[in-house]
């Protein structure tokens, strides 16, 4: 299994924010961004900041895939 953040882009679109809006509200560094941006993995307290910002719970802005091989 693997998370998948595109649920988290397609919110800020509907919400009318960009990733650099997100980037400060939610106090994020530009290395998180980065990591965010390749899928890669951040902490839980980065999510919550997001949720935060966002007002949205987790799973408005991840969710789990299959692998396919």
């Amino acid at each position: 299994m693997e998370i998948s953040d595109n649920k988290l882009w397609k919110l800020l679109i509907d919400k009318g924010m960009n990733k650099t809006d997100l980037r400060f509200q939610a106090h994020l560094s530009s290395g998180t961004m980065a990591k965010l941006g390749k899928n890669e993995n951040v902490t839980t307290d980065i999510l919550v900041r997001i949720c935060s910002v966002l007002e949205c719970d987790l799973s408005d802005i991840m969710e789990l895939q299959s692998i396919s091989k």
